[in-house]
């Protein structure tokens, strides 16, 4: 039987700590039960860890419907003693019945997705505790059935990487971002604290790490490098804080895929925002003559606004990019759906976030082999010639309709020419002045 919780925001370790007798602990990871997600939820690993180390019977559940039975919730005849529920994402819907449990005690919860900012922190004794690497593993090989393929392919980020934070907090406080509880970067986790010698590779979550005091981030990448494991910050570094110093650690580690930075910025009439774009462009310029391996930056589209300037500064923002040798990877802030500009932003997004299309086709060539898969005639192309019209032979049979990508392309160029002159016939292959190394 569920016990009841005095204070069940966040989570709370008396009763862990003080049981005389094995609790049985439910994990509930809100985002992986509603629509799946790509990385394990490190809170609930190490509160996993933290039971367990106690002595307490840990178990992830699988499916709501484990808390039911003929349709009604199970409370009274429970399965487990504590239930400890953790959401990352304000869209993840929790069934009805959760949120009754919540509003009864019932439910230890936390995360982003109850408290955006400022919700209650995990206790230190469970924040700086190794996690709990095989919490997921039941539900894994369930959704799996074992293929070790499928593992690969859509659960390797669950199985082969450790994950932490060396640093916490933000200079910024970026009106998009819900870390702003901390105003300056400070030194978090030692590596040694998060790390499994078992698994191949490490990613982390530092807020900033571009803004840690040269010190403390010359001691992460010195550590990080001790280990002798590929590594990767999963957020978009912060390239206006690249300094020469920075830029030569950075380099010379043992990196796994690409390097990621943020380009956020793009308006050259306000002087604030300007000084943004110019530090940018600064930063690449100190990264290219380090490094020339492959380097992606994320670019927010439609967040100021969702007109046709956010649109031409997402196209100054690729161009830009493609003379520095970066990669764009568009990130649609929700806003986007509600923009006559819709189908141009997902367009842009197909073409920039597709490596392998955007370093070969200018936005013009992506469109038109787009309208000549739908019609059909792609293989009537020579390969690797990429036109810059679409071209039906004669007495082929035209579908009555453009596909929504060139359409898009047409619509736009119609109404802003001027704009489409300067930018849809751009390609990386001819703007990007290094030899990229992989």
């Amino acid at each position: 039987m569920l016990k009841f919780l005095p204070e069940n925001e966040g989570f709370k370790t008396d009763l862990i700590v003080q049981s005389n007798k094995k609790i049985r602990v439910g994990i509930i990871d809100a985002d992986l039960l509603d629509h799946g997600t790509r990385h394990p939820n490190l809170a609930l690993l190490k509160v996993s860890a933290f039971c367990k180390e106690h002595g307490h019977h840990v178990r992830l559940i699988s499916s709501y419907d484990e808390l039911m039975e003929n349709g009604n919730p199970i409370i009274t005849d429970c399965d487990y003693d504590i239930l400890v529920m953790s959401r990352v994402f304000k869209f993840t819907k929790i069934p009805n019945f959760i949120s009754l449990m919540i509003k009864q005690h019932l439910i230890f919860y936390g995360g982003t997705g109850f408290f955006e900012v400022n919700g209650p922190n995990l206790p230190e004794e469970v924040e700086h505790h190794a996690p709990d690497y095989t919490l997921y593993n039941e539900y894994i090989e369930k959704a799996t059935g074992g293929d070790e393929k499928l593992k690969k392919r859509r659960w390797d980020d669950y199985l082969s990487y450790s994950i932490g934070f060396t640093t916490r907090g933000c200079i910024r406080h970026c009106g998009f971002c819900v870390n702003r509880l901390l105003n300056r970067v400070v030194e978090w986790s030692p590596v040694s604290e998060f790390l499994d010698e078992n698994r191949k590779n490490i990613y982390l979550w530092d807020d900033n790490i571009m803004a840690a005091p040269p010190k403390v981030f010359a001691k992460v990448m010195g550590d990080l490098k001790k280990t002798g494991k590929p590594f990767q910050f999963r957020q978009g570094m912060d390239i206006r804080l690249m300094t020469e110093q920075k830029a030569k650690l950075l380099s010379e580690v043992k990196y796994h895929g690409d390097y990621i930075f943020a380009f956020d910025h793009y308006r050259m009439d306000d002087p604030n925002e300007k000084r943004q774009v110019e530090q940018t462009i600064k930063g690449l310029k100190i990264w290219r003559t380090h490094c020339r391996k492959s380097t992606k930056l994320y670019v927010l589209v439609a967040y100021d606004s969702q007109d046709e300037t956010d649109i031409e500064g997402t196209f100054f923002r690729i161009k830009t990019l493609m003379e520095h040798g970066c990669l764009p990877y568009i990130m649609r802030f929700e806003e986007y759906n509600n923009s006559r500009f819709k189908s141009m932003y997902t367009q842009l997004a197909r073409w920039c976030n597709q490596p392998s299309f955007f370093k070969k086709m200018s936005f013009r060539q992506y469109c038109v082999r787009n309208e000549e898969y739908h019609q059909g005639i792609q293989d009537l192309v020579p390969k690797g010639k990429y036109s810059k019209k679409l071209k039906i032979p004669k007495g082929y049979p035209r579908k009555e309709k453009y596909c929504s990508c060139y359409q898009t392309m047409l619509d736009f160029e119609a109404e802003f020419p001027e704009m489409a002159k300067k930018y849809f016939d751009l390609r990386f292959e001819e703007l990007n002045p290094y030899k990229l190394v992989k």
